[in-house]
């Protein structure tokens, strides 16, 4: 009898199937090593994006002498929480801060009604000249803000308004912006789904009120926060509609701190953290819908 050696098999990864553990970590390692120099220009970004308002928090402890020393320190000596009391005594804070608060609500919610059923209209039905129509809803975006000013001024004094909560919220309820963000969203829309509402009966607002509205959900936070955002910092409209501090939002109750010949460095900076906070909140909260909102608004033209 001869002898016969009997080779092991080699083990060799089924068709289909997962490569072992000490492959995935080397390919995990490999690809981790070609991507180091983005997480370092990422994380210099972050840095620089972020500096801003750790110097802003470390100011509002400084005194004013800390605050104007050259060359600054970046770490308070004292830490001087008197600064925020400063804020309240210096401007009519609370007031302010509701005015804030009932300017950006309203705008909002106004916005993302009115918005989304002009975006509605020019995204799903077909009426004479939408054409023309959207394209002068476009030319607004090509025209700089500031060139309404004194167009909405007259207004406000025509309607003797000034000094006055309405003043603040009715000309920011209108968006030509948000117009065109909810109508490349519903353009994204299936539209098997409002066709079998028609057939059942349905009419146009009820298609829009029940099947394409709940589906735009994204599509409405993400303007919802963009709305938010840009009515919590409004600055130059409210100093011109406004001049009474009680009627003030925060944003032009801040920059009534900047005086002429000297401004409290750490009093302003108490106040701009104070107000930067419900913002911060806000964004963290909802940051993934809003990614997402502005993901899908661009899906379709």
């Amino acid at each position: 009898m001869t002898e016969t050696s009997v080779a092991a098999p080699r083990r060799t990864r089924p068709e289909g199937g997962r490569p072992p553990a000490a492959a995935r970590r080397a390919t995990r390692r490999n690809r981790e090593g070609r991507l180091w120099p983005a997480h370092v220009l990422l994380s210099l970004g972050a840095v620089v994006t972020v500096f801003p308002l750790l110097w802003q928090v470390l100011t509002s402890f400084k005194s004013f002498g800390e605050s104007t020393r050259v060359p600054p320190t970046f770490l308070p000596e004292h830490w001087d929480w008197s600064n925020y009391a400063t804020v309240f005594s210096s401007i009519p804070f609370t007031d302010q801060l509701l005015n804030t608060v009932l300017m950006t609500l309203l705008r909002t919610v106004a916005q993302l009604l009115l918005c989304s059923m002009a975006a509605y209209a020019f995204a799903r039905i077909a009426f004479p000249g939408r054409g023309a129509l959207f394209l002068g809803f476009l030319a607004v975006l090509m025209v700089p803000s500031q060139l309404f000013l004194l167009p909405q001024y007259q207004i406000m004094q025509d309607l003797g308004w000034l000094n006055s909560l309405q003043a603040l919220v009715v000309p920011g309820m209108f968006s030509a912006f948000g117009t065109f963000l909810l109508r490349q969203f519903f353009l994204g829309l299936p539209t098997e789904l409002e066709e079998a509402a028609r057939l059942d009966g349905a009419n146009p607002f009820t298609v829009f009120w029940r099947i394409a509205l709940p589906l735009a959900r994204p599509g409405l936070l993400a303007l919802g926060i963009l709305t938010f955002l840009w009515s919590w910092n409004d600055l130059m409209w409210p100093l011109v509609v406004n001049t009474d501090p009680s009627q003030m939002p925060l944003s032009a109750g801040l920059a009534t701190l900047q005086g002429a010949h000297l401004t409290e460095y750490p009093v302003l900076m108490a106040g701009s953290v104070l107000a930067t906070l419900p913002v911060i909140v806000v964004f963290v909260a909802m940051q993934r819908h809003f990614i997402q909102g502005i993901a899908f608004s661009g899906m379709k033209g």
